[in-house]
């Protein structure tokens, strides 16, 4: 006979499906490391509704990506687990769980090649097409939860509901594939630098990174900074990369 606790994890399984949720496989690969999950194989359309209100040009052409299946962290990567790996805090305001920010591509890339080495996997920036896709988990709404405007201090850390500051994460709700804060909180860098529109963008699911506006990289998610609608899945900005008081990153991994 099966265990209780095996009996009880089926049914929480049966009923994630139920909700046509399905149940994500989470790892770590140190002590230290980010929890990072496992996100499928699939296609979707990219940016903005044409006939919304709230879409801008460059959100447009909306097209189709096809994503292979990629790993991506769980949380946004905290003040802790950076000073794991850098010895350093650049943070606006201090907290172990609270998101790392003030940090640059620059920056990012050198937290990269030190994980690397240390845990000796191939971590990354998310590609903006891979960032999307995850925060939609299977939606084409304006937020991962809806288009219900009400329900999002449930998921998300905005200018509403934030207290004027970043917040520890995982406090709120997660998406469908898991993932907490993936609207506000900080703005998280992508491998992609900055285009207007999304004319002539790679559609394999790709960091596009040819033709790029000088020194700009797309930033996702929102911040505790914006307001409700610069939150949205397909909501995106081409900043100059720097150091920003709440600018932060979630990382990726290849399988």
């Amino acid at each position: 006979m099966k265990s209780l606790a095996w009996r009880i994890a089926l049914a929480v399984l049966a009923a994630l499906s139920v909700q046509g949720v399905s149940a994500q496989r989470v790892f770590r690969d140190c002590a230290k490391c980010p929890e990072m999950v496992v996100i499928p194989s699939g296609s979707y359309l990219m940016g903005g509704d044409p006939f919304s209100k709230f879409t801008r040009e460059t959100q447009l052409p909306q097209h189709r990506v096809q994503i292979q299946s990629f790993a991506i962290g769980k949380y946004e990567v905290t003040q802790k687990q950076w000073y794991a790996v850098m010895g350093n805090n650049p943070s606006s305001e201090k907290g172990r769980m609270l998101p790392v920010d003030q940090v640059s591509g620059e920056d990012i890339q050198e937290f990269i090649s030190k994980l690397n080495q240390k845990t000796r996997q191939r971590y990354r920036l998310p590609s903006e097409a891979e960032w999307e896709y995850a925060a939609r988990a299977g939606t084409n709404t304006y937020w991962s939860f809806g288009n219900d405007e009400s329900k999002l201090c449930n998921y998300a850390w905005d200018r509403q509901c934030s207290g004027g500051r970043a917040r520890m994460v995982g406090q709120k709700k997660p998406n469908a594939f898991g993932l907490f804060d993936i609207h506000g909180n900080v703005e998280e860098w992508t491998q992609d630098c900055w285009h207007e529109s999304y004319a002539g963008a790679p559609t394999d699911g790709s960091a596009w990174t040819s033709g790029c506006a000088e020194n700009q990289r797309v930033v996702r998610g929102g911040s505790w900074f914006y307001f409700a609608y610069g939150l949205g899945s397909a909501t995106r900005y081409g900043l100059e990369d720097d150091r920003m008081f709440s600018f932060g990153f979630r990382l990726a991994r290849d399988l």
